[in-house]
């Protein structure tokens, strides 16, 4: 099985791509680095949910230091932008790249995201920043759009099957005023 580098912001949007790669004969590396997530307390909550899930799975798990204050110097200018707007995707570009140089330097070919698992995120976006972030890196962005075939239906049932931590919030604190 090749290894890929999956990209994760939760438990419950990592369950159904873990399965999904798996079937299609990938060993997934999961890979979280999430600054934009906000406050710290919500940060720990979900990556240590997500830890227990990997570490359940036999799963290899890393986490990247939270820098939130890099988040906030990338998204400047951008924080009253519209969930699915610019501010988002230059936030998936800063975590899809911190993703790349991870499976670069660890001789791993390709990368993926559980980011498009939500009905949420716009999957055009996503695929747009892991395009320009394989440009620059040379790592294999595989384009898995995990929300078709009822994955985001199928990670909600994983999740309660689990009894995994559910958010109610994409992440930044400028999703929170967008979920009010």
């Amino acid at each position: 099985m090749e290894k890929i580098i999956l990209h994760a912001c939760c438990a419950p949007c990592a369950s159904y791509p873990i399965k999904k790669l798996i079937s299609d004969n990938f060993e997934p590396v999961v890979f979280f680095y999430n600054p934009n997530i906000f406050p710290f307390k919500e940060y720990e909550i979900r990556k240590n949910e997500l830890s227990l899930y990997c570490q359940k799975n036999n799963i290899d798990f890393f986490e990247e230091k939270y820098d939130i204050k890099l988040f906030y110097n990338s998204i400047k200018g951008f924080e009253q932008e519209p969930e699915k707007g610019k501010r988002c995707a230059i936030c998936f570009n800063l975590r899809l790249k911190k993703t790349a140089e991870f499976a670069l330097k660890n001789n791993i070919k390709y990368f993926t995201t559980t980011l498009s698992v939500s009905p949420h995120k716009d999957f055009n976006t996503i695929l747009e920043q892991g395009k320009i972030v394989e440009s620059q890196t040379r790592v294999k962005f595989l384009e898995y759009n995990f929300k078709k075939q009822d994955g985001f239906k199928i990670s909600r049932q994983i999740a309660k099957e689990n009894n995994m931590y559910f958010q109610q919030y994409c992440g930044c604190q400028f999703s929170i005023r967008n979920n009010k």
